[in-house]
């Protein structure tokens, strides 16, 4: 059967830079063969078409999950009235889907469902590790501003680094604005990463701490960029995942192998441990962190270690990552003693792991005594669960806006 998407009510307002045919366009590639319906009149009689109002910004999620259902109406309470926003039928019936979208109403039809947003979409996300009730949004001039800031912080990951949630994220709005206007695409910006990582690693491998910390501190910034650029923008592709986390895994125990070799000329020497030991202690610890986060996501519980307990996600902003362990060496540094850095990374990377292995035996404990593990992200409500810490810090309260 031959799938079709049709928009009635376009908008003229860009979020981010892109019409609603441009987004919507962008996000349905995504999800398959779907062609763009000039005339709703002329469709193949065994086709299907997705009908979506263009004066609304539409959660991928949910066009998702409308793709994956037949003959459906998506209603949404507005300006205190219930329309209809979003629809997925069979040819036949669109014509009529589409005069009632555009009446702003719709008598009820055989055999179409009417949904809402509860019914289409759970709340947690994993890719983004949080729990963000899926959304419908009016587009209007009022609301251009809000909407462009909520999408934005929608981009952004709920369980992350203390750098990445508390420092960037108003610069990088800043940033990922002034690229989506220049048309600087999320790739060229990842390019851009690749470049100072290696950078900052010669930097580093010559004992150039402070200028290495510069270039590498900008890196860590744009690999926020990149990220948010993809989603707010629809660009984001699999090659460039590759590529973006690709980066992310491989260089931050090649900086601390760099770091360890320019601490050779450097005095005085690491006073306990020497450079090659606790090098072995980073990247060993490294690896099996990884391992052990691998383990879980694939082996038993579906999503990320760090979303299991809100213990975990607390743990994730000061676990042994590059932004922390960056702290660590830019305070050593600061004070002109970059071989304690290092030690402060490898003593960290060893704790930070230990608690990894104990939080995967627990693991394994629990999904022995219950048959499954749930993420404490899908169990909370972020609308009425504010008066929880946990669900303040690593969630967003839903956009508001009639």
């Amino acid at each position: 059967m031959s799938r079709y998407w049709y928009i009635c009510h376009e908008s003229d307002i860009r979020l981010w830079g892109l019409t609603s045919q441009e987004r919507i366009g962008r996000m349905l590639d995504r999800l398959g063969s779907y062609e763009v319906a000039s005339d709703i009149r002329s469709l193949p009689p065994d086709s299907s078409v997705l009908i979506l109002r263009g004066d609304f910004v539409f959660d991928a999620r949910v066009l998702q999950n409308l793709s994956k259902e037949q003959n459906v109406m998506l209603k949404l309470e507005t300006g205190g009235c219930v329309v209809p926003v979003a629809a997925h039928v069979e040819a036949s019936v669109a014509l009529s889907v589409v005069q009632g979208m555009q009446a702003d109403q719709f008598a009820e039809m055989p055999n179409i469902r009417s949904v809402t947003l509860e019914d289409l979409c759970d709340s947690f996300s994993n890719e983004l590790r949080k729990a963000d009730r899926p959304y419908v949004l009016p587009i209007r001039e009022d609301t251009q501003t809000l909407l462009e800031k909520y999408l934005f912080s929608g981009s952004y990951k709920g369980v992350t680094d203390l750098v990445t949630k508390f420092c960037w994220p108003v610069p990088a709005q800043w940033v990922t604005r002034l690229c989506a206007v220049a048309g600087i695409s999320p790739n060229q910006v990842t390019s851009l990463s690749l470049i100072l990582v290696i950078l900052a690693g010669i930097l580093f491998s010559y004992g150039y701490f402070v200028l290495g910390l510069a270039l590498g501190w900008v890196m860590t910034f744009l690999d926020t960029v990149d990220g948010k650029l993809a989603r707010v923008t629809v660009t984001s592709t699999k090659w460039g995942n590759i590529f973006d986390h690709g980066i992310d895994l491989i260089h931050p125990p090649l900086w601390y192998l760099a770091w360890g070799w320019g601490l050779i000329s450097y005095s005085p020497i690491l006073s306990w441990l020497t450079v090659e030991t606790t090098c072995l202690v980073i990247v060993v610890g490294y690896i099996v962190g990884r391992i052990v986060e691998g383990i879980f996501q694939w082996w038993l519980g579906g999503f990320v270690i760090f979303c299991w307990k809100p213990f975990d996600s607390y743990f994730r902003l000061i676990t042994a990552r590059r932004n922390p362990s960056m702290i660590f060496m830019t305070g050593s540094v600061v004070i002109g003693r970059p071989d304690l850095g290092l030690e402060a990374v490898a003593v960290w990377t060893a704790l930070s792991t230990l608690i990894l292995l104990g939080r995967l035996l627990m693991a394994v404990l629990e999904k022995n005594m219950k048959g499954s593990l749930t993420s404490w992200l899908a169990e909370i409500d972020p609308v009425n669960g504010r008066d929880s810490v946990a669900v303040r810090v690593f969630t967003n309260p839903p956009a508001t806006i009639k």
